[in-house]
């Protein structure tokens, strides 16, 4: 689930600020991106963008296939913020992780890519990026 809670960019004489308040249990789910853009007097232009995380529906199959290569009981706990070292996968059981997800979404994920996966909101972020490149 993605939150946005506030943030607020300063630029000389100009601050811009995007909030959203959101109650619990509360999903943006067909939110991709959000694009906020502010033009100063002197034409030069400030560019923000948002992403948000990846659909419910892609966590919950990265935690399935988790579970699945690291061998895991069906009632274990995993969440989009699961880190794979915390549920005790080496360097060798995350790369497994990886060949499992690029089998079920049908994706190709790049060595330097893969490195920067180190919990299962990183990986369905990767694999949603992925599969919209694909798709593009």
């Amino acid at each position: 689930m993605a939150s946005i809670a506030g943030m607020s960019i300063s630029a000389p004489s100009r601050s811009l600020s995007f909030q959203q308040s959101q109650q619990a249990g509360t999903k943006i789910s067909s939110l991709k991106s959000v694009s906020l853009f502010s033009q100063r007097k002197s034409f030069q232009s400030l560019r923000l963008r948002v992403s948000c995380a990846a659909k419910p529906e892609t966590v919950e199959k990265v935690c399935e296939i988790v579970k699945k290569q690291l061998a895991l009981p069906d009632d274990s706990a995993i969440t989009g913020e699961s880190k794979f070292s915390a549920l005790g996968a080496d360097s060798l059981d995350t790369v497994e992780i990886v060949m499992g997800l690029e089998e079920a979404f049908g994706i190709s994920v790049e060595e330097e890519n893969a490195q920067n996966i180190t919990s299962v909101q990183d990986a369905a972020d990767m694999i949603e990026k992925l599969v919209e490149s694909k798709s593009a």
